[in-house]
């Protein structure tokens, strides 16, 4: 699994590069809006009943305040509305790039 080498804030965005020499860039307002948190996607209860997620799902002028390495599995950025509870695992931030490419 590649694992970031390095990242930045560079303006409005959240640049990582990775082990394997891939470059990713995201938007901050992108990333505020794909937190895997279940504040904002909702979790399941035993019953299989959804709750939460029911949130805003843009975030206009959102930034990234701060960000963490969460043991060699993820980040957890901290935004600038007070968000900062989502585990953006690795291996989640690469499927959000690859989603983001355009199709060739």
């Amino acid at each position: 699994m590649p694992t970031p080498t390095n990242i930045q804030l560079i303006g409005l965005e959240v640049a990582i590069a990775w082990s394997d020499g891939a470059e990713t860039f995201f938007s901050m307002e992108r990333l505020r809006a794909a937190s895997p948190s279940a504040e904002n996607i909702g979790e399941r209860d035993i019953l299989g009943q959804l709750h939460g997620g029911d949130g805003p799902k843009t975030f206009p002028g959102v930034t990234v305040r701060h960000w963490e390495q969460v043991g060699n599995y993820a980040l957890r950025f901290t935004f600038s509305d007070g968000h900062g509870s989502g585990l953006y695992s690795y291996d989640y931030l690469r499927e959000l790039a690859a989603k983001e490419r355009p199709a060739p």
